[in-house]
């Protein structure tokens, strides 16, 4: 039973990331290797300009990927939260289903919360980061 939930929000997880790894970070990590090479192609810039030209370009793609890790290391942080409250309200052996119930519910709720946490994190991969 626990097993099943685990294989659950994997599924659930890796949808969520494969879409959007699809819809921004593959695009945005295209145009920064575009941009890139834009930069590498200025025979008249110095060393440290395409340098620098270059680090700008990754800045968008770098945010928004620390921005997604960050977004799903706090998803996994409230199941895990949520499952360690489950296991200590059961300690005894006997209470086994009642575990797995509660684990159960944990898992629901973050996937019931998953479609609003893609919503947000598209929205904010779709707006120019503030430090850019």
């Amino acid at each position: 039973m626990v097993e099943q939930q685990r294989q659950r929000i994997e599924h659930e997880m890796t949808k969520m990331i494969n879409e959007i790894d699809m819809e921004y970070l593959r695009k945005m990590q295209a145009d920064m290797h575009r941009c890139a090479a834009q930069c590498c192609d200025n025979r008249e810039a110095s060393l440290e300009r395409v340098q620098k030209c270059v680090e700008n370009c990754s800045s968008k793609i770098n945010w928004a990927q620390s921005y997604v890790q960050r977004e799903l290391e706090q998803l996994q942080n409230k199941l895990q939260r949520c499952v360690m409250d489950c296991n200590d309200d059961v300690r005894v052996e006997k209470f086994t289903s009642i575990f797995e119930d509660c684990a159960k519910k944990c898992v629901d709720k973050q996937i019931e919360y998953m479609p609003s946490l893609l919503k947000k994190i598209k929205a904010d991969l779709s707006k120019k980061p503030q430090n850019q």
